[in-house]
């Protein structure tokens, strides 16, 4: 254990502080001292200035959160933003999206899309993601380096993908992968089978099995569509989530994502289960793919966390725009303007998703001893004012561009807006690059 009595690392004076964990908690002229990357005090002012600090920061005008954690994505298709728009799920999937990643995606592609899909996070207050894509010890190159925190799934199919000739030899390289890693103070290994259209049961079963003696995570879209859900009837006599429950996937580190369509039966699938629902509201309404009922799914107790998706579905990696979509969009399906209040969103969009990817005895709230994944908010500016709740002026009136600072594990990546790891105009421009490259061959 560090020793109580060193001098803090890092003394945080922000006007609000909000720890999520107890509920509904907004601090007023509180410290937050930070010690060996923890939390290591929390107090009134006054009581936080008497303990000795390394450096203390003021922060008039500012809310202190848990980092913002990004519970769905496909980094790298940052590079596919804006590419095909305005289709139908299957078909901007089937005629455009699978044949540009067969065209395109290779390891440049992951590592430059990776970046970009970082960087854009981070500015936007997320200081954890979880990433389901090609190649993924690639991008984990990326998170080792920029020092975020993500989740990265090993990519699981029926068919070949880039990167791997079959899911065996997938799974044989995301087990390595997960070996090399399995230590890494920031990168957690789980496995990500597609969809259950898209792998077939002795490969689900293979997944099982390893997450079972691996204790890792299973994230995978389900019940994305109408679609999805009526042709697992006609080909399996179930509904894709019953059939997933058959074959023992279900359980608490089961991630399922997007969930637009769902019965009673399927809620105490869930609830039985301890699964965890992600809810990615934009692209679910850019692609019509319906609404997940995620008032009803939280009055039930099923934790719920928020994903943006990609970047090639959305179009942005913005999750708190996301966070203030999700709790309008369910007022407006749960029929009440009481549904996913103001502090739950950010529950929501903070320790639920924490939880779901198995690292809430770690992050997603501000509490002693946890890891200090941490973003300042200015809600000084002309937009926020007056602040009557920081947290209703959070959800309802603040931006991405209120993001001032941010700390994953006690370290600093965002100083006033601006990375302090990466270098944001070499970015931009290769990004710029692959676009010019991508758009002389696509037919849009």
């Amino acid at each position: 254990m560090p020793d109580q009595r060193a001098p803090l690392d890092l003394l945080l004076l922000p006007t609000w502080l909000v720890p999520v964990e107890p509920a509904g908690v907004v601090l007023r002229e509180h410290g937050l001292g930070i010690r060996d990357g923890r939390i290591a005090l929390i107090a009134p002012r006054a009581e936080a200035l008497k303990h000795p600090a390394k450096e203390v920061r003021e922060l008039p005008g500012h809310l202190l959160t848990p980092g913002l954690i990004n519970a769905h994505g496909h980094a790298a298709m940052t590079l596919f933003r804006g590419l095909a728009d305005d289709l139908p799920l299957m078909s901007w999937l089937q005629d455009h999206i699978w044949p540009a990643e067969a065209k395109w995606v290779d390891e440049d592609f992951v590592r430059d899309g990776t970046e970009l899909a970082i960087a854009e996070q981070l500015k936007g207050g997320i200081t954890c993601f979880s990433d389901m894509y090609f190649f993924p010890e690639v991008a984990s190159e990326l998170v080792h380096k920029s020092g975020i925190r993500a989740q990265m799934t090993i990519p699981v199919l029926d068919f070949p993908t880039p990167g791997a000739r079959d899911a065996d030899e997938a799974l044989r390289k995301g087990l390595k992968l997960f070996d090399e890693l399995k230590l890494h103070p920031r990168i957690k290994i789980a496995f990500g089978p597609h969809a259950p259209y898209s792998v077939s049961d002795d490969k689900l079963e293979n997944v099982r099995m390893l997450a079972e003696e691996l204790d890792a995570g299973i994230h995978m879209h389900v019940h994305e569509t109408a679609f999805e859900v009526q042709q697992s009837l006609e080909l399996h006599g179930v509904r894709p989530l019953q059939r997933l429950a058959n074959l023992g996937l279900l359980g608490p580190r089961f991630q399922a994502v997007h969930m637009t369509q769902i019965s009673d039966e399927d809620i105490a699938l869930l609830v039985e289960s301890n699964s965890s629902v992600i809810h990615c509201p934009e692209s679910n309404l850019k692609l019509a793919s319906g609404f997940c009922p995620v008032e009803k799914l939280w009055q039930a107790g099923v934790n719920v966390a928020i994903g943006t998706d990609g970047a090639a579905s959305n179009n942005n990696l913005d999750l708190l725009g996301e966070t203030r979509t999700a709790a309008l969009l369910a007022k407006a399906v749960a029929g009440s303007a009481t549904a996913l209040d103001a502090h739950s969103a950010l529950r929501m969009a903070t320790l639920n998703g924490a939880r779901a990817l198995g690292l809430d005895e770690e992050t997603g709230s501000l509490e002693l001893g946890k890891l200090a994944d941490l973003v300042a908010f200015d809600l000084s500016g002309l937009a926020q004012q007056p602040v009557y709740d920081p947290v209703s002026q959070l959800i309802y009136a603040g931006s991405r561009s209120c993001v001032q600072h941010l700390w994953v594990g006690g370290k600093q990546l965002l100083d006033q807006g601006r990375l302090s790891r990466l270098d944001e105009d070499r970015i931009i421009a290769n990004a710029r690059a692959w676009g010019a490259r991508i758009a002389d061959t696509h037919s849009i």
